[in-house]
């Protein structure tokens, strides 16, 4: 996530060394860079000017404590300024009104907005435990009807039915009826997009903002579309009372430069990141734990949410009382540590939330596919080679090796990874939390 932009602010301040005060010389050059740094993720021109601006007038004259580096201090008011920038703080959704509470979906055609609607009725339904309809208005894009449908079907949420007959306003007021009659609590309406902003398409979710008087108008960008983003915001800011930002695809771009440019644009918080495919992969968005992502500094707070929500509380329990009582660490609990690490987003968005471990280079899916291959290889193993790993021989890691589809090389690089967090499960039974850290790099799959 802003890869790009993480590496080339993090060697700014690397180059500030040795002054002992930020002063008009010795910011010039960083702030150039900055500015650089920005345009490249596509950040929006007025937004840079603005950002540069204001980081210069706060950082002239900060006296560097005996403390900090100049770099240390100025990453502090870059720090500030990326945060304000972003927002100062999460705004959450806004549920107070009568059920149903209406959330309309907006934007152009390919940002999302399908698979947005489902991953926020997973998290409305699971965190907030709601009960949640969706239904679909886009009657001209063929299959974005049975999509959603299938959505709902996998969340097991309620799913209105509609079809490419239908006036998108008439779809959105029975299922406003149908959601009062059933006691929904949440109605989430998808609209339809368009390759660009259209008047028609603009007239049709006017119409439909009217009719509905929804609590939330929700904008999806796409953070890919780099400069066009900003334009697109402005429109549909132009158009309809929006009252947040969903940020989709982050994971997917090295730039993401929308993320810094359209809420200073649309005057509106952004509320959720869409991070991966998965129904799981949407994020409430702080702007202080963003700015913090995007300096290389981690985000620790999330990772620990991550956490708490996803894995499986009873199992890490057991995990650490054997652990704790130095009883072996085998194969059979090196696979649920992995698939519990797949179910916090997976190795690329675990190392995105690290302190300085941002832009470690495991490319989107890498990490999947290396779950995936670990859990072959060790679902191929009788239940005595999971627990005694020292038995393995040549000829069992050929057997094991044909039942996972995979090589003896695949097999062995299995083993040597285990055999690292063998090591570090050791460490950590004994306290030794500072070695452990220093050694998790090897074990992790996908690095």
């Amino acid at each position: 996530m802003l890869e790009n932009l993480t590496t080339r602010l993090s060697s700014v301040i690397k180059n500030l060394r040795g002054q002992s005060r930020l002063t008009e010389a010795n910011i010039q050059d960083a702030l150039r860079e900055v500015r650089m740094a920005l345009l490249e993720a596509d950040v929006a021109l007025p937004v840079v000017k603005d950002f540069i601006n204001d980081v210069r007038q706060k950082a002239l004259g900060v006296d560097v404590l005996q403390s900090l580096t100049p770099g240390q201090a100025l990453i502090g008011v870059v720090h500030n300024e990326l945060t304000r920038l972003m927002g100062t703080e999460h705004v959450g959704i806004n549920l107070a009104t009568t059920p149903p509470a209406i959330i309309l979906m907006a934007g152009l055609q390919g940002s999302g907005k399908t698979t947005s609607s489902g991953k926020l009725a997973k998290l409305l339904k699971e965190q907030m435990k709601k009960k949640v309809l969706l239904v679909s208005c886009d009657v001209y894009r063929p299959a974005a009807i049975e999509q959603l449908k299938t959505l709902a079907k996998q969340l097991e949420v309620d799913f209105f039915p509609s079809d490419g007959t239908q006036k998108p306003l008439d779809i959105a007021l029975a299922a406003q009826d149908y959601a009062k009659k059933h006691f929904h609590d949440i109605l989430i309406v998808d609209t339809a997009g368009r390759l660009s902003i259209d008047q028609v398409m603009m007239d049709e979710i006017r119409a439909l903002n009217e009719a509905l008087r929804p609590i939330e108008t929700l904008f999806v960008v796409d953070a890919m579309q780099g400069q066009d983003a900003i334009n697109t915001a402005r429109a549909f800011n132009d158009t309809l009372p929006l009252t947040g930002i969903i940020l989709t695809k982050l994971d997917g771009d090295s730039r993401g430069g929308a993320a810094l440019s359209v809420r200073h644009v649309t005057g509106k918080p952004i509320k959720y990141i869409g991070v991966g495919e998965k129904l799981t992969g949407l994020e409430l968005f702080h702007p202080e734990r963003m700015a913090s992502r995007v300096l290389g500094m981690g985000d620790v707070l999330s990772l620990i949410e991550d956490a708490q929500r996803n894995v499986d509380q009873v199992e890490a329990t057991r995990f650490a009382e054997k652990i704790k009582k130095g009883k072996g660490f085998d194969l059979e609990d090196f696979k649920t540590q992995i698939q519990q690490m797949r179910k916090m987003g997976g190795m690329s968005a675990l190392m995105d939330k690290l302190p300085g471990a941002a832009g470690a280079g495991i490319p989107a899916g890498a990490d999947d596919k290396s779950v995936n291959r670990i859990e072959g290889i060790i679902n191929a193993m009788t239940p005595q080679e999971r627990s005694k790993p020292e038995i393995l021989k040549a000829s069992r890691k050929r057997r094991i090796a044909a039942g996972a589809g995979v090589s003896v090389q695949e097999v062995n690089r299995l083993l040597k990874q285990f055999e690292q967090a063998q090591k570090m499960m050791k460490m950590m039974s004994k306290g030794g939390l500072a070695k452990m850290m220093r050694g998790m790099k090897g074990m992790m799959p996908g690095m």
